[in-house]
């Protein structure tokens, strides 16, 4: 906790310097983009956009015992089968519109191959976003339905926004949690933390960060300065998973910006904000607590101009309720036991006892209107309370990327990636050892 308010010192005074010193920012405000239509959005429109990838790794395998196999972290998600693919990771079909000039409306159908279409390892498109957002109220908007829940910042923009191909291994692990089947009877391994051990047909997909429930949020603009909150209660699950928690969720962000120019996702201004999450997962006919917060702030001028540039910065923190994916996939023909049972499913360690933190710092430069140049370095520290389960990613990104129009662009990144357990034993040091770099490129394409 004294690491959290130390980065919480850290980031409000770099916030502040930038934003007396330098007419440099960004940080769009999501509640605004995401949660109502444009004032003269018709009644009903129809977007989408689709994002074609090509995932690249050597595939290298791991010693278990006296056999090999590639671990997971060397193969492509959510299939877990191949080293090197192309696929469609997202592909997502949109309604949304004005009802009247109070009431918006936004729904969305997702129909890539990603964890959110992954149920019990098998592909099954859905409803991702389904919300409504009555304005009537002065200071509090109320959006009801599936929706984008308060959290980091990587978590709450949309995918046109983002920088890289390969999420922070802190949001991918941390944030996008994978809901398990809660009625299912589950073998605790008899290893340091007693985890769960989950397998891939009880898997119900990702939360893509939504969840049901009903939020109040809004803005408040005095000159160049903004202020934005969401506070939302919402059920721990979706509509593939059902609900997995007798206990409401609840969720909270507060930020504020100063503001130099533009508007939408990619407007100029920097921005601080806190947030923070707290559910009851249940497993079995027990709940337990994931509680999930962070901060982090960031800024942007000159979007699609040469020599516009950017700089983000978030922490995260996580209690209670952590996944540690399967090592290895059950197909890798690893000889069925005890032992193997724990490299082969999703161990899920749900004492509150367990933590889990990391952060990511990003920074990119336009060189033209239409090429950027990125990079990023992610941290993310499993489980620092249990020394035999501990374990560390780290991972630099260097990313390029072609921008066509504001929501159309090609991007391709290389990510130099390591893996550490510090207490060291066989397996773990050979999983460690095997960990590949990757390259990834996707087309944002949309329309």
């Amino acid at each position: 906790m004294n690491d959290y308010y130390k980065y919480s010192r850290l980031v409000f005074i770099v916030a502040a310097v930038i934003t007396m010193s330098s007419p440099l920012a960004h940080a769009a405000n999501w509640f605004s983009v995401q949660g109502i239509s444009p004032a003269n959005a018709p009644i009903f429109g129809v977007s989408g956009f689709i994002e074609p990838s090509i995932y690249a790794m050597s595939g290298t395998d791991a010693i278990v015992g006296k056999q090999s196999a590639v671990p997971n972290i060397n193969r492509v998600a959510p299939n877990d089968t191949q080293s090197t693919m192309a696929t469609i990771v997202r592909a997502r079909l949109m309604l949304r519109g004005n009802l009247n000039k109070y009431i918006s409306y936004f729904f969305g159908g997702e129909f890539g191959s990603d964890g959110f279409t992954d149920i019990r390892k098998k592909y099954q498109p859905g409803l991702i976003d389904g919300h409504v957002t009555f304005s009537y109220i002065p200071g509090a908007r109320i959006e009801v339905g599936l929706i984008r829940a308060p959290s980091a910042e990587d978590a709450m923009q949309g995918f046109m926004a983002n920088n890289f191909v390969v999420l922070p291994t802190v949001i991918g692990q941390l944030m996008q949690q994978t809901f398990y089947d809660s009625a299912a009877n589950y073998h605790q391994a008899n290893i340091s933390g007693r985890p769960y051990l989950i397998g891939g047909s009880n898997t119900l997909g990702v939360n893509a960060y939504r969840y049901p429930g009903v939020q109040a949020m809004d803005w408040f603009r005095w000159g160049h300065w903004e202020l934005a909150y969401g506070a939302m209660v919402g059920i721990y699950g979706s509509v593939a998973a059902g609900n997995q928690s007798n206990s409401p969720l609840v969720a909270g962000r507060l930020q504020g910006s100063y503001i130099f120019g533009g508007k939408g996702p990619f407007r100029s201004d920097v921005t601080a904000w806190v947030w923070y999450q707290h559910a009851r997962p249940q497993l079995g006919d027990q709940s337990y607590g994931m509680t999930r917060d962070g901060i982090g702030f960031q800024y942007l001028q000159g979007y699609m101009h040469q020599w516009g540039r950017r700089l983000r910065f978030e922490y995260i923190h996580g209690s209670g309720w952590i996944s540690a994916p399967s090592a290895f996939s059950s197909n890798a023909g690893l000889t069925p036991s005890a032992a193997t049972s724990n490299l082969t499913n999703t161990q899920l360690y749900t004492g509150s006892n367990n933590k889990a933190n990391g952060y990511d710092i990003e920074a990119g430069l336009f060189f033209t209107k239409r090429i950027e140049a990125d990079i990023r370095y992610d941290y993310y520290d499993r489980l620092p309370n249990n020394p035999a389960q501990q374990r560390i990613f780290k991972t630099w990104a260097l990313g390029l990327q072609y921008h066509i129009t504001p929501l159309t662009k090609i991007m391709a990144g290389y990510y130099f990636r390591s893996l550490t357990a510090p207490l060291s034993s066989s397996v773990p040091d050979s999983i460690s050892n095997a960990v590949d770099n990757e390259l990834a490129m996707q087309a944002m394409i949309s329309f």
